[in-house]
């Protein structure tokens, strides 16, 4: 398995106000806070990780917030939804702490056999709670109000919305080696059997919607993963082969990654497991103080004075 897609890795969005995005993420989600950089290309903007103990690849959900940025619109041509997976008995737990904390959500619904509830943060991303037919054994994150029996366990899959599913299911299957594992209506799932979690990706067919726009809200790309550089490289050569504009390998401190956008208009990447979240700090400290990468340490005191305050 160790030259295979090993389901996903990260998942990276857009949001707004940076302080009520690790507010809702570590204190209502219950995620940790791993990393606090900057994005490589905007150092003046945060890059915030978050996952499990970590930093395990199919946890971690990561953010450039812009302030004062406007509202994205969901459509075709994205990630439109990203699935956690947690206990089925959890449902009461989530759905009350919800409604206390002001959340957007619906009312449990179920998807191929599998029972969710949808809700968004405070930007309007769009997430969905799901009790998985396969027990989730990952070892969760907790706080002190989301303990481990109710705490998400790392991503389920996601969805892109397209407004015409085949070329991109082609990659799926054909690049990546996922197996059509059902239709429900406009919906398509497909799965990879390397891993038994962050293993799913549901596309949604949706001709006559609208093309996302991005903004505070979206999702920028998603992050497919590999044990570490070396299959990196075979697969950036399978996918130049077929056509595709895909770029060199770029370090990305905590993850070597490829991107190339996908004929559906997506995003993709392509992330390796090494060197992983310790590199620069020990695991008990994670997300404890602004890691830079060396290019813009000697600007850390510019790039402090601008950044926002996150408590």
């Amino acid at each position: 398995m160790e030259n295979k897609i090993l389901g996903l890795h990260h998942i990276t969005a857009i949001a707004d106000q940076a302080k009520r995005n690790v507010d809702f993420y570590t204190k209502v989600l219950g995620l940790r806070l791993l990393k606090k950089t900057v994005n490589f290309d905007d150092p003046g903007t945060y890059h915030l990780y978050y996952g499990d103990e970590k930093g395990s690849a199919g946890t971690i959900l990561t953010f450039f917030p812009y302030e004062g940025s406007r509202r994205g619109r969901a459509g075709t041509g994205m990630i439109t939804h990203i699935s956690y997976s947690v206990p089925a008995s959890s449902f009461a737990f989530w759905l009350n702490r919800f409604a206390e904390n002001n959340v957007p959500y619906q009312q449990p619904a179920e998807r191929f056999g599998e029972k969710y509830i949808a809700f968004q943060d405070p930007d309007g991303l769009q997430f969905e709670l799901v009790a998985a037919q396969k027990p989730d054994t990952r070892q969760p994150w907790e706080t002190s109000e989301v303990n481990a029996e109710v705490a998400t366990r790392g991503f389920h899959g996601a969805t892109l919305t397209l407004r015409d599913k085949e070329a991109t299911a082609t990659i799926l299957t054909d690049i990546f080696e996922y197996t059509a594992a059902g239709q429900e209506g406009n919906r398509y799932r497909f799965v990879t059997g390397t891993v038994d979690q962050a293993a799913t990706i549901d596309l949604v067919e949706a001709p006559n919607e609208l093309r996302g726009t991005g903004g505070a809200g979206t999702n920028h790309h998603i992050a497919f993963r590999v044990k570490n550089e070396e299959v990196l490289l075979q697969f950036r050569d399978k996918i130049a082969r077929q056509g595709f504009n895909i770029t060199e390998k770029i370090d990305r401190n905590y993850f070597y990654s490829l991107y190339f956008r996908e004929p559906g208009g997506v995003l993709f990447e392509i992330a390796t497991d090494n060197p992983g979240f310790g590199i620069d700090e020990p695991f008990d400290q994670l997300g404890s103080s602004l890691l830079l990468p060396p290019q813009y340490e000697p600007r850390r005191a510019d790039i402090e004075a601008v950044l926002p305050r996150l408590d």
